[in-house]
């Protein structure tokens, strides 16, 4: 949740910003808002977040942009086979994978490669699910679709809960 609350902090403290990707082409792409939360207990308080985001390209390669309500870029997020960079205002950083990216900033893995489907309220077809009566489970996910939202709660402990809603955009491309 460091990220978010980073992102959340610069906002509101009007930091330096990353410069402007100028958008791709035909690049698909989904955009909204996200918030990400972690439950939590009597000895740590719960953190979260939430921000702006446009998440371009694929589960293989791609690129997720998170900015301030105000539109400042504050972090961006760049991934291809064997390696993820995260680029804030202050530091740039290099993880074998996105896994090790979310895990690392957020205390917890989310599964960014997933999230291209679970937001066209579809499971991701490389993993295993199960229906339930509002949506599915995958990955240890309880994903709940009611496009242009979703809700995503991780039924492990801590408990996390991620809430996306999707703008205009190109969410019915590939």
């Amino acid at each position: 949740m460091r990220l978010a609350l980073a992102c959340l902090a610069l906002a509101v403290a009007g930091c330096a910003q990353l410069p402007q990707t100028p958008p791709a082409g035909s690049e698909p792409r989904l955009s909204g808002r996200i918030s990400v939360t972690v439950a939590g207990d009597v000895h740590n308080r719960g953190t979260g977040g939430a921000a702006s985001f446009e998440l371009f390209g694929g589960p293989e390669a791609g690129r997720l942009e998170l900015t301030s309500p105000l539109g400042s870029l504050v972090a961006r997020a760049d991934w291809q086979p064997g390696r993820a960079l995260l680029r804030t205002p202050s530091d740039e950083r290099r993880f074998d994978d996105l896994d090790a990216l979310t895990r690392e900033m957020l205390g917890e893995a989310v599964p960014v490669a997933a999230l291209f489907d679970w937001l066209k309220a579809r499971p991701w077809p490389a993993a295993p699910h199960q229906k339930t009566g509002n949506g599915f489970e995958q990955l240890g996910w309880r994903i709940e679709p009611r496009l242009p939202s979703l809700v995503a709660t991780r039924l492990a402990e801590p408990v996390v809960t991620l809430r996306a809603k999707l703008d205009g955009g190109d969410e019915g491309n590939p």
